[in-house]
Formats: structure tokens, C-alpha cells, sequence
């Protein structure tokens, strides 16, 4: 395993990622029109590899958050790739999930994949599991990485409790707590990474799953911020492995092997 950086690099990386983030943050203020593609069965004798990757942002953001994370994807032959936008500062959770559950359909529909993945950063990794957990079930929704997310909300949210939004991010919040009840039927696999330099996510625990009925792992990502997360290059690396294959088994193994390796950003 590479060497740890310290906390020092690791919030001068988290800086620099700040400062390139506002300079791509425009652009993805523009969404541009779906691309038109003959549907296709995603089987593991058509020659297809990856299944379809649905981007999620977080709170006060955009897809650009994501775009180290695509261009490597894309590098990778990942080709189906379709970010959420959402809005960034209105709506709750429990709709936003449906507005996502709407859009997976659009894309297996388009595509003709019977499933996807999904990635969600911060307060779209909670989107993102709300919608697998209590709306699809697994039914579209193979597997959902989280980035940043505070799974049992942070105490950083309560400074701006007065934003209903913000709010929901409460460890005392209505969603919070419905997340806690029981998902037996909930077949989707969760993989979530927290940074231990996040001073979004309080305590930093909170950015693990920890239900009984979920299949979730967790990974704590040494040296990383809340920002560094989605550009991360062994994150990126885990993710090439992880979400490409057809059969389950495979990614089961994958899933497990990334689970089983702590990272340095």
C-alpha cells in the first residue's frame, strides 16, 4: 500500500481540488442533450463489459464535481455514463430519489441495460441510497458507491439548520432515520468511502454504512477531504475494477477485494 500522506498534504490536495473545482463548476451548469443510441441488451455474450454509471452530486453542486472521475471512466471504456441533475439547493431527499428512480428508467430504457451503478458524492451518495434502499430494491440498481456521505447524518448540517435541505443532513433528521429501519429486500450492494480529513462529515464515522440488512462495505480513505474524494486516483482505480463485469459473482469478488484494501488519497 502506498504511503499514507499526512494531514498537511492532505489538506493542501483538498485545496487545490477547491480551487479547480470552482474553475469547472460552470460547466456544468449546461446540460447537454442525451445522446442517441441504439438499445442494447447488456449480456455477457453481446461483448459488453460495463453496465451504465449514474452520477449523483452533492449539496450546492454540479456534475463537474465528477469530472476527473469520468474522463478516467471513459479512459476505461466506460461509454455510458449519465449524470443527475438535480436541483442544488431546493427539493428534499425522498423526491430527489424519485426524480432518480425516473431517470434510471430513462436510461435502461435508452440503453437497454436490465441494471446499473450508481455514484453519489455527499449529499447525492444519500439520494442515491434512499432511492436503492426504499424505492428500487435492487430491482435496477446493482450497486451504489458513496462518496463523503453522511450515512447518519453530520452535526456540521445543524450550523445551517435553518435550510430545509440542510436540515435532512441532521443527525436527527426524518431521513436519517427512516434509512435505520428495516431493508430486508433491499438486494443492492453498497460500497462506501470516507475521507478521515472531511470537516463536512462530523464524526467521520458517519460516512460508513453500518445497517444490518444492506450488503455495504466500507473504505476510509487516508490523507482525503471531502473534495478529494471524487478525484482520488486509487478511489478511481477501485471504481475501473469494481463496475466493470456482468456476472455478479465477479463483482462480488471485486466488491470484496476493494473492501478489503485501505486507500491513500
Amino acid at each position: 500500500m502506498p504511503a499514507c500522506p499526512g494531514p498537511v498534504l492532505g489538506a493542501v490536495r483538498e485545496l487545490a481540488w477547491l480551487v479547480g473545482h470552482l474553475a469547472l463548476y460552470p460547466t456544468g451548469l449546461f446540460t447537454p442533450p442525451p445522446a442517441r443510441e441504439p438499445a442494447r441488451e447488456a449480456s455477457a455474450g453481446d461483448g459488453r463489459t460495463t453496465a451504465p454509471v449514474v452520477l449523483v452530486h452533492g449539496l450546492a453542486d454540479n456534475r463537474s464535481i465528477f469530472a476527473v472521475l469520468r474522463r478516467a471512466l471513459h479512459r476505461r471504456g466506460f461509454t455510458d455514463i449519465h449524470p443527475f441533475d438535480h436541483n442544488p439547493l431546493g427539493g428534499d431527499i425522498r423526491s430527489k430519489a424519485e426524480l432518480l428512480d425516473h431517470h434510471i428508467a430513462r436510461v435502461c430504457a435508452r440503453t437497454g441495460a436490465p441494471y446499473l451503478n450508481v455514484v453519489g458524492h455527499s449529499l447525492g451518495g444519500l439520494v442515491a441510497r434512499y432511492h436503492a434502499q426504499r424505492i428500487d430494491g435492487g430491482a435496477h440498481v446493482r450497486t451504489v458507491v458513496t462518496l463523503g456521505t453522511p450515512h447518519r447524518g453530520t452535526l456540521a448540517a445543524h450550523l445551517l439548520r435553518a435550510h430545509p435541505l440542510v436540515r435532512e443532513l441532521c443527525p436527527d433528521s426524518a431521513v436519517v432515520a427512516e434509512l435505520a429501519l428495516p431493508a430486508p429486500d433491499c438486494t443492492t450492494r453498497f460500497l462506501a468511502y470516507w475521507g478521515d480529513l472531511d470537516p463536512f462529515v462530523i464524526p467521520l464515522t458517519s460516512g460508513a454504512i453500518d445497517h444490518p440488512d444492506l450488503d455495504a462495505a466500507n473504505i476510509r480513505v487516508s490523507g482525503a477531504g471531502h473534495l478529494t474524494l471524487p478525484a482520488c486516483r486509487s478511489i478511481v482505480l477501485d471504481l475501473c475494477t469494481l463496475l466493470t463485469g456482468t456476472h455478479s459473482a465477479d463483482h462480488r469478488e471485486a466488491l470484496d477485494a476493494a473492501a478489503a484494501t485501505p486507500l491513500a488519497a
